[in-house]
């Protein structure tokens, strides 16, 4: 998918450097960069570092769609050989629909089961192995979330009273979805995002309820 794809083919470019001086410069072979380069096979962080170094550039930067470009850019400036920052990246499954129990296995049946099969986006600095990314296919959470996004959620993050979460409410019928969540001492109060709906008023202790992870980022997709 685009937003995990890699910018080495126009980095390359741009040295006017050969994919063998690139396997020279990161110790990786030649088929692996070529197929990395052309977005045939995964990318992990240990190849993701070593072509940062390459490149001098942080991790962030090649990714296709989430780089800031300049014309002023300053080609002299060089990454520190050592850094006291680790940056750590999570490849996140897309689902289609909010799995009920997050799990490796479950996001993986749900990516397949929702259309997403082997379609991921990139997370920095998390460790939750059952975070999910839901991609929004629709307007209906618009402006704050809109078709084309998708929203990270982690089941292991705490959901405090104000934070937007993924939730499962419901006595007779479970409904899942994407909310901004209110406690209080006898209702819990879920609010779409965007407040264009009704906010619905749950009795602690009466209604079903139950949080299914947090919002914790939002991944734009960009044309």
């Amino acid at each position: 998918m685009s937003s995990t794809s890699l910018r080495v083919k126009e980095l390359l470019r741009e040295k006017g450097w050969t994919t063998k001086v690139l396997a020279e410069k990161t110790g990786m072979s030649e088929s692996y960069l070529t197929h990395i380069k052309n977005g045939t096979r995964r990318w992990n962080e240990d190849s993701l570092k070593k072509l940062a170094n390459a490149f001098e550039l942080s991790p962030i930067d090649l990714f296709a769609e989430r780089r800031n470009r300049t014309d002023n850019i300053d080609n002299n400036v060089s990454m520190p050989e050592k850094s006291d920052i680790e940056l750590k990246v999570q490849v996140v499954p897309v689902v289609g629909e909010i799995p009920s129990n997050p799990s490796p296995y479950n996001n993986q049946l749900m990516q397949t089961t929702t259309g997403y099969k082997d379609v991921f986006v990139p997370s920095l600095n998390t460790t939750d192995a059952a975070m999910f990314a839901l991609a929004i296919d629709n307007n209906l959470l618009a402006p704050t979330f809109v078709k084309g996004d998708f929203l990270i959620v982690s089941p292991d993050v705490w959901t405090r009273t104000g934070d937007t979460a993924a939730v499962e409410y419901g006595n007779d019928v479970a409904i899942k979805g994407i909310f901004q969540v209110t406690f209080s001492e006898d209702f819990i109060v879920l609010e779409s995002p965007n407040r264009k709906q009704a906010p619905i008023a749950l009795i602690r202790g009466k209604d079903h309820f139950r949080i299914i992870g947090r919002v914790i980022q939002r991944v734009q997709k960009y044309i």
